[in-house]
C-alpha cells in the first residue's frame, strides 16, 4: 500500500518509516529535508514546510497518513486540507500527557481529558503540550472522520536515535557502574515503549486500517523507576553496580529536575500519565520486546554509533557524586 509519513527521518518518524518498508509498503516522506537526507533513498523524498508550505503535496494519492509532528491542530487542518481526500486513513500520533491529571493507575483511553483556555495558543510549552495534542486529536476526528482516523498516546519513546537522549543516559550512566544515583521512590510509576515496536504496531494500524484511540506503553502497571533501573543494571551494569536511591525532597531543594535527572517525574503532578492501561493497544497487536532486550540493543547501538548527548540531560559526574556525599553524609 501507499503511505504518507509527516516527517519520517527523526528517530520516531524514521522508525515507522523502515517498518513500513521492510513490510514492503511504498512510502512517501514529507519534511523540511533538514535532517537525514541520504535516508531510505528506496522511498519518495517531497520537501517542504508544514507551517507554510504544503505544495509538495498538491499531486498523489495515499491509502494512509501518519502524522509524527503535528503539535497545533491548524497544523492538521492545512494538511486535511492539502490533501483533500488524497490521505486515506489517517494516524495521528498524540502522547499520554493527553490526560487530565490526576488518573488512577491502570487508566484507560476513556479518562478525562486535558483542555486549554485557549486551544488557538500559539505557544508550545509543557504546560500546554497535553492540551494541544487533544485538540489536534478531535480536529483529526473531525476533519477526517472518527472511523477513519486512528489516535496514539504513546508514553516515553525510547530506542536508537532517541535525540532526547533521557532512557539512552540511564543506560550509559550504568553501563560505567559504580554507585548509580537514582532519584525519589522506587515505587515511581514509569512506562516506556521501544519505538521500533510501536512503530511496526502502528504501521500494522494503518494498513489494516484499525480506527481508535490506543495507548503505546509498556509495561503495564504497576511498574516503578526501580523496576527500570534494575532491568538496566542487569543488562548493562558491571559486576558492583548499585543504586543509591536519594529522597525526592532532597533533590528538588538541590535543584535537580526532569532534565537532570530525565524521566524522573521530581515534582511533577502529572506522574500518574506513567500508569496508563496498554491492553487496548495489545488487543490490536502491539508486543512490545522485554525491556532488557530494549536496553542491550541500545547500548551496543550507542557502542557503535554514539547519539550525541542533548546539552542539559543528565548530571554530570562530578554533579552526582556531590550529591551522593551530601544525602549519604
Amino acid at each position: 500500500m501507499r503511505i504518507l509519513i509527516m516527517g519520517g527521518t527523526a528517530f520516531v518518524g524514521r522508525h515507522i518509516c523502515a517498518a513500513a518498508l521492510a513490510a514492503g509498503h511504498e512510502v512517501t516522506l514529507f519534511n523540511r529535508g533538514r535532517t537525514g537526507r541520504d535516508l531510505f533513498p528506496q522511498a519518495t523524498h517531497l520537501v517542504g514546510d508544514r507551517d507554510s508550505d504544503l505544495s509538495a503535496l498538491a499531486a498523489g494519492e495515499w491509502d494512509a497518513t501518519i502524522d509524527v509532528c503535528a503539535y497545533f491542530p491548524r497544523q492538521v487542518t492545512s494538511l486535511h486540507s492539502a490533501l483533500g481526500g488524497r490521505s486515506g486513513h489517517y494516524v495521528f500520533i498524540s502522547s499520554t500527557s493527553a490526560y487530565r491529571t490526576p488518573v488512577a493507575p491502570g487508566f484507560t483511553e476513556s479518562a478525562p481529558l486535558a483542555e486549554l483556555g485557549n486551544p488557538d495558543t500559539a505557544e508550545l510549552t509543557n504546560e500546554t503540550y497535553g492540551g494541544l495534542k487533544v485538540a489536534c486529536e478531535r480536529v483529526s476526528a473531525d476533519l477526517f472522520g472518527s472511523s477513519a482516523a486512528t489516535i496514539v498516546r504513546p508514553t516515553y519513546v525510547v530506542g536508537p536515535y532517541d535525540r532526547t537522549f533521557r532512557f539512552t543516559w540511564w543506560v550509559e550512566r550504568i553501563a560505567r557502574g559504580g554507585t548509580v544515583l537514582a532519584p525519589g521512590d522506587p515505587d515511581d510509576p514509569i512506562q516506556v515503549i521501544d519505538a521500533r515496536d510501536m512503530a511496526e504496531w502502528i504501521v500494522s494500524l494503518a494498513s489494516t486500517p484499525v480506527a481508535g484511540t490506543f495507548h503505546a506503553v509498556s509495561p503495564a502497571p504497576p511498574f516503578g523507576f526501580g523496576n527500570l533501573l534494575q532491568a538496566i543494571v542487569e543488562q548493562v551494569g558491571p559486576p558492583g553496580t548499585e543504586l543509591a536511591w536519594v529522597g525526592k525532597d532532597f533533590l528538588l531543594a538541590q535543584g535537580e529536575t526532569a532534565e537532570t535527572l530525565p524521566l524522573w517525574p521530581g515534582g511533577d503532578e502529572e506522574r500518574d500519565i506513567n500508569a496508563a492501561d496498554p491492553a487496548a493497544a495489545a488487543a490490536t497487536g502491539l508486543s512490545p520486546r522485554p525491556l532488557g532486550q530494549t536496553v542491550a540493543e541500545l547500548h551496543a547501538a550507542e557502542l557503535t554509533s554514539p547519539t550525541p548527548p542533548r546539552a542539559g540531560t543528565g548530571l554530570a559526574p562530578e554533579r552526582e557524586a556531590q550529591l551522593l556525599a551530601l544525602w549519604l553524609g
